[in-house]
């Protein structure tokens, strides 16, 4: 028997803030109508369709597990020891014990909300914001990392009031300073109001007359006459009822499970993936890691070594605007290989989307790209993208990155016109790097595609 503990984690999704942001370009686009009564977004029709959506994918994999003969134990399991869990029944409380020889801990992470009073009582989490039955008058978004810039700009392009409030000075502080500066300028352009140097929420007050809240900060900001609050400070992992110790895992003090690069926990036979572990907090990352332990455990014999690399992750923050970014910051390169090793390329400007717009050109939303090359060959070991599109191109570079491409071969490489993404192959100063591939048949110098292998027909 194998075992599978799982917990679902938040649906997000920012199209209708993007069809919002559409329909206020429209008249630099010859469209009239934006001002007037013609136009209504109406918040329970998106809520209503976006739930019913998601039951419909919770049909999918429920009948996908069920045609793959995986027989689901609904209830919450504890481990009895290292081979044992035990199940208390969410149906009908009746308890069970499964003994397995292989076990993965898969339970992800939930919301963990500041002490402080009238928090807990009165502000919610990211799930809470998909439960909302209104579109918020005004908000406070507490937070500086994913969740808390993907929401704040979901909200403000909807037309909420809306306040981002981080504890130091600005958002996404582990990444790129590129992307962290961009967004930052850019939600202030929507009109997001910014409070910075918070130090964190203290409270909470709520008004029963009004059912409006006033939020205080360590650092004596106070922000009145709020309906909704969301916290997104940070997560935990969801393993407090798992009795591990019993099972013999090891854990930090923060909680995550301790595993090696085997997805191995510190007992034989168990094992765990995704947000439990704290490494790569994404859903495609944990994806990857279970399909790699499957072939391990289950596949061929030269599967037996299969395991997920935690490096050079792609990863998009559905921020307003995208950010896509994969590999190391300009600072972390420097700390790593020496800033005599390293060489930046980097480029802002506007997007050709935004060229027919008559404002002035600092009113106009920016794109910014930037490279970090690093050794003689100058392979690219960082690439960072903000602005319209950066979702969608950051896919393909991931690829590129993965097989070690260097600058030259980005410059190789024949730009597609017009397109955001041709600035990163035309990245200035193009053509003087030196003339080293990353690839296996290099692309350099007008040279011909790589071939497959073929068998001989005589084969």
């Amino acid at each position: 028997m194998y075992i599978i503990l799982i917990s679902h984690d938040s649906f997000r999704t920012g199209n209708a803030a993007s069809i919002a942001e559409s329909l206020h370009d429209m008249e630099h686009f010859g469209f009239s109508g934006y001002d007037s009564d013609a136009i209504h977004f109406d918040w329970s029709y998106i809520k209503r369709h976006r739930d019913a959506y998601v039951a419909r994918l919770n049909e999918i994999y429920d009948r996908n597990m069920k045609n793959s003969g995986v027989k689901p134990i609904l209830g919450s399991a504890a481990f009895v020891n290292s081979d044992t869990v035990e199940v208390t029944s969410t149906v009908d409380g009746s308890i069970q014990q499964l003994r397995a020889k292989h076990i993965l801990i898969a339970t992800g992470g939930y919301p963990v909300f500041p002490e402080g009073d009238g928090i807990a009582e009165h502000a919610i989490s990211s799930d809470g914001f998909f439960e909302l039955d209104e579109l918020p008058h005004k908000a406070v978004v507490v937070g500086a990392g994913y969740i808390a810039v993907e929401i704040a700009g979901i909200l403000q392009a909807l037309g909420t009031d809306t306040c981002l409030a981080v504890r130091k000075e600005h958002a996404l502080r582990s990444f790129d300073d590129l992307l962290s500066q961009t967004l930052d300028e850019e939600m202030q352009r929507q009109g997001m109001h910014i409070y910075r140097e918070t130090q964190g929420v203290t409270k909470i007050d709520y008004d029963d007359s009004t059912g409006l809240k006033t939020v205080h900060f360590r650092n004596g900001d106070i922000i009145n006459e709020v309906d909704t609050v969301l916290i997104a400070t940070g997560r935990a992992p969801n393993v407090e009822t798992l009795n591990l110790p019993l099972a013999g895992v090891g854990q930090v003090p923060k909680g995550y499970v301790v595993v090696d690069e085997y997805s191995q926990t510190t007992a034989p036979g168990v094992y765990a993936l995704g947000d439990v572990c704290g490494k790569v907090e994404l859903t495609p990352m944990a994806i990857a890691a279970g399909r790699r332990l499957a072939d391990r455990l289950f596949g061929p014999s030269d599967w037996k070594d299969s395991k997920v690399s935690y490096d050079l992750v792609p990863t998009v923050v559905f921020s307003h605007p995208p950010i896509g970014t994969i590999g190391v910051t300009e600072e972390e390169a420097v700390e790593k290989y020496g800033i005599a090793s390293i060489r930046v390329y980097q480029s802002k400007f506007t997007n050709m989307y935004y060229g027919t717009w008559m404002v002035a050109a600092d009113d106009k939303p920016k794109t910014a790209m930037k490279l970090v090359c690093a050794g003689e060959e100058e392979r690219v070991v960082g690439l960072h993208v903000i602005g319209m599109g950066a979702d969608e191109m950051l896919q393909g570079y991931g690829v590129a990155l993965k097989m070690g491409c260097t600058k030259a071969d980005l410059d190789a490489t024949v730009a597609i016109h017009p397109t955001a993404s041709e600035e990163l192959v035309t990245m200035f100063p193009w053509g003087l790097s030196s003339q080293i591939s990353g690839a296996k048949t290099p692309p350099l110098n007008g040279a011909g595609p790589p071939e497959p292998s073929i068998p001989s027909s005589d084969s």
